[in-house]
């Protein structure tokens, strides 16, 4: 594959940006791009009725954590499904401010006890290793890591997770004839609905951008290669990574 060849159209595989400053719309307009955005995956929630299989309520907890904008979307949403209200004394653990900022769309943000992380797990961890005495519901996607749950019970805390929504591969077949020079990966669940959708994609030359070290796995696994990598310590965003190529390929 020609690394050299000009990429004038970049497909990039997550949902458009709701604010006109996000860093693409910047890219395309210094380099003359065309720049699509399609969400290759979507969440399902569970139903509640399906949920109740679990033998566990919200209410059995003292503490939740969330990770995610969807942890929170599809936990209040299973809590209005089984007619439940959390607390007023619940604590949440937030990964991030962003994440527990978003919380006001469900409850008095003010009124309740809320712990943030900074950025990061091994962050949002230093910060629940103080309040050992609480008992901690963790609700997830099925595609998740263990790293909290798993270094939680190593630690002696109570923790239980249930999975309340799902990741699923979207339907991408009105792509089925669209060929963009570049595609950017952001999941490995994007590769496996890449493959879901087109069983016999061939990478002739496209480009295959992907951020993070289990993205990559994904696509050197599929035995596709990857022309661009993030995060670098050159380039920590997919957008400058992208930046750096296309400066090369299209002079």
């Amino acid at each position: 594959m020609d690394k050299k060849l000009k990429v004038k159209s970049i497909l990039v595989t997550q949902p458009k940006p709701e604010s006109d400053k996000s860093p693409f719309f910047d890219l395309a307009k210094k380099f003359n791009l065309k720049i699509d955005f399609r969400p290759f995956i979507h969440v399902e929630g569970i139903p509640g009725k399906e949920f109740r299989k679990e033998k566990i309520s919200p209410l059995d907890f003292s503490a939740v954590i969330f990770t995610s904008r969807n942890s929170i979307d599809h936990y209040f949403r299973v809590c209005e499904e089984l007619r439940i209200e959390a607390s007023s004394e619940m604590k949440y653990f937030c990964i991030t401010e962003a994440v527990a900022l978003y919380m006001q769309k469900y409850v008095q943000y003010r009124k309740r006890k809320v712990f943030i992380g900074k950025q990061t797990t091994a962050e949002l961890l230093e910060v629940i290793k103080k309040h050992k005495e609480e008992n901690f519901f963790y609700p997830c996607t099925d595609v998740h890591t263990d790293e909290i749950p798993v270094f939680l019970r190593k630690s002696g805390f109570n923790i239980s997770e249930a999975v309340l929504y799902r990741t699923v591969c979207s339907d991408l077949s009105d792509l089925a004839e669209v060929n963009y020079d570049m595609i950017a990966f952001f999941s490995p669940s994007g590769i496996k609905s890449l493959f879901k959708n087109f069983p016999d994609f061939k990478q002739n030359n496209t480009r295959i951008a992907t951020f993070g070290p289990t993205t990559a796995k994904a696509v050197i696994d599929a035995g596709l290669v990857i022309n661009i990598q993030a995060p670098s310590p050159q380039a920590p965003s997919m957008t400058m990574a992208i930046e750096e190529y296309v400066k090369t390929a299209n002079k």
